[in-house]
């Protein structure tokens, strides 16, 4: 369940933006919850938001809904799941129809102020564009995705509508770590954090992140927020010094 200091309707506001800055190609709405289909693009993008409460009745007909919609578009069937926020019995619903548990996460927040009381000493030039360049999306894809399709990762950027920052911490003339933000009725989310393996431990991606929080401040947004892997050790240590706390867990269903 969402902690004390994240309530459902925050955890359900923070996850909608986040599927703002993460906009998928088709998107269909099913009675409040959200089918998503990206295709060439990272699987989460691609997943069911189930928000928005269904006895169980209508709780089985808008699973088989969803799972018609994705073998429509040859696609499988993803839902994300955020205690608190989605229907009480869709996990177990889920589990019972075979679909397997993966990806435990951990959605975070802090306030920009305190991301920026936070800067580390001999911090990296950084760099931002309001557009990735292909410096910022090389790296990215390096990092992350390079087995991805480049052109529907650079469609879902395109497609993303509030105002975005894309930043690059420069070593010499190279770009070494990337991020990017999106401005979104008050706060701001972080995105696409990616840092060379050589870089790693010199504060690039920390550089990143400042950079990141001091664009925040300037449009407005004075909290923030990230989503991370929860057996993602480095990111986890990186995101509680700059001063990320959870507000809430979460996981993905995936079917068989």
């Amino acid at each position: 369940m969402p902690s004390a200091i994240g309530s459902a309707e925050m955890v359900r506001g923070l996850q909608e933006r986040a599927a703002r800055a993460l906009p998928a190609e088709r998107v269909k709405d099913a009675g409040g919850w959200r089918l998503r289909h990206a295709p060439g693009c990272s699987w989460w993008a691609g997943t069911v938001l189930p928000h928005g409460e269904a006895g169980p009745d209508a709780l089985l007909r808008r699973v088989v809904a969803a799972e018609e919609f994705y073998a429509g578009q040859g696609a499988v069937t993803r839902f994300q799941i955020s205690p608190g926020v989605c229907p009480e019995h869709l996990d177990g619903l889920l589990a019972g129809r075979g679909y397997h548990r993966r990806s435990p996460m951990s959605l975070r927040v802090a306030t920009t102020a305190r991301v920026l009381e936070r800067e580390p000493t001999g911090s990296l030039r950084v760099r931002w564009d309001d557009r990735p360049t292909r410096a910022w999306f090389g790296l990215w894809r390096a990092v992350h995705d390079r087995d991805g399709d480049a052109s529907a990762q650079w469609g879902m950027l395109d497609r993303v509508e509030r105002p975005s920052v894309y930043a690059r911490a420069m070593s010499g003339g190279d770009v070494v770590a990337v991020g990017r933000a999106v401005a979104d009725a008050g706060w701001a989310g972080v995105f696409g954090m990616a840092t060379l393996p050589e870089a790693r431990g010199r504060g690039a991606a920390r550089s990143v992140l400042t950079a990141l929080a001091d664009w925040a401040g300037v449009h407005g947004a004075a909290r923030m927020y990230l989503q991370v892997e929860r057996d993602n050790v480095p990111a986890l240590r990186l995101y509680e010094r700059a001063g990320f706390t959870e507000v809430c867990g979460y996981h993905y269903r995936t079917a068989w």
